[in-house]
């Protein structure tokens, strides 16, 4: 069994316990979650929870059966193998910086479209929103110039537009 990363999004009635239920099945049956993102939609009465599972396809296919038989769960989806879906990740990192290599900095934030949210005479404090590969490359490169410290948001995903067949829903 080859395991490989997974993106599950769960569609769920927005109440309370909804995450806790679902990080509960996952624990009692000994997945890892490595990275877990919940917020309410456009809908306040549904809730989107993102997970991010290193997982086999067999596991994965057991885990999304058993989410579906959750109370509260209207819809999951293992998007790991499409591509139409658009995934992002956002980051705020505090970075050392000494004037000597300040302009290096930001002419490699630059390049990455990250943004200075705060800038002081020892730090910088940047933000970078992209996929997981943009963001894994840009501490990679930041690392040279000292990370202090940085918070990653995970996955979040969304299905691109697509034109609808005449009765179906568009999206997740």
């Amino acid at each position: 069994m080859m395991v490989e990363k997974h993106t599950i999004i769960i569609t769920v009635t927005n109440s309370p316990g909804v995450l806790a239920r679902i990080s509960g099945l996952l624990f009692q049956r000994g997945y890892n979650i490595e990275s877990a993102i919940g917020a309410p939609t456009e809908d306040p009465d549904i809730y989107k929870v993102i997970l991010v599972v290193q997982e086999s396809d067999e596991h994965i296919e057991q885990i999304v059966k058993q989410l579906n038989k959750l109370i509260g769960t209207i819809r999951v989806v293992d998007i790991s193998h499409k591509d139409n879906y658009i995934v992002r990740e956002y980051i705020i990192l505090k970075l050392e910086v000494q004037q000597k290599n300040r302009t290096d900095l930001l002419e490699l934030a630059r390049h990455f479209n990250a943004h200075a949210i705060d800038i002081e005479t020892d730090h910088i404090i940047m933000e970078l929103s992209g996929n997981p590969r943009k963001i894994d490359r840009f501490i990679e490169l930041v690392r040279p110039f000292g990370i202090k410290e940085y918070v990653r948001s995970g996955e979040f995903a969304m299905s691109e537009y697509q034109k609808s067949k005449k009765g179906e829903k568009n999206g997740d």
